[in-house]
């Protein structure tokens, strides 16, 4: 059912610092910060040849990545993504077989303007997936 890994998601707490890292540090190609506040986040997309990592700043006390970045104050991986064909039928095969939707279970559009879920991270080993429609 899954595809390729779409990327890696690391929440930080400063969002230029991180973006320094991966852009001056490591040579990478970053894009423009974009705020997107329907997710509560700010996000640069760090480009790799085979996938991207992406760096989350929350944007506002309501994040859901805030109270994250305050229990790990130097940043960590928030989640991971995998890409999917179809989300919904992906959704409905994952809520057969036992796993947890998060959000109420409807496809929100993501970073990529694509659809994405989030899966609960206590179905997948402690960690947080989520999955994108390509």
């Amino acid at each position: 059912m899954i595809g390729r890994l779409n990327h890696v998601a690391i929440a930080v707490a400063d969002l230029d610092a991180a973006t320094s890292v991966y852009r001056d540090t490591l040579g990478a190609k970053v894009s423009a910060p974009v705020d997107l506040p329907e997710h509560g986040v700010t996000t640069v997309f760090v480009e790799l040849p085979n996938t991207k990592i992406e760096l989350l700043l929350p944007l506002g006390e309501d994040s859901p990545v805030a109270n994250f970045v305050k229990r790990n104050p130097g940043g960590g991986v928030h989640h991971i993504c995998y890409e999917v064909d179809d989300i919904i039928a992906a959704r409905d095969k994952l809520v057969a077989d036992g796993a947890r939707v998060l959000g109420g279970g409807e496809p929100k559009i993501g970073a990529h303007n694509k659809p994405v879920l989030f899966l609960h991270p206590k179905d997948f080993c402690g960690t947080l997936v989520e999955i994108e429609q390509v």
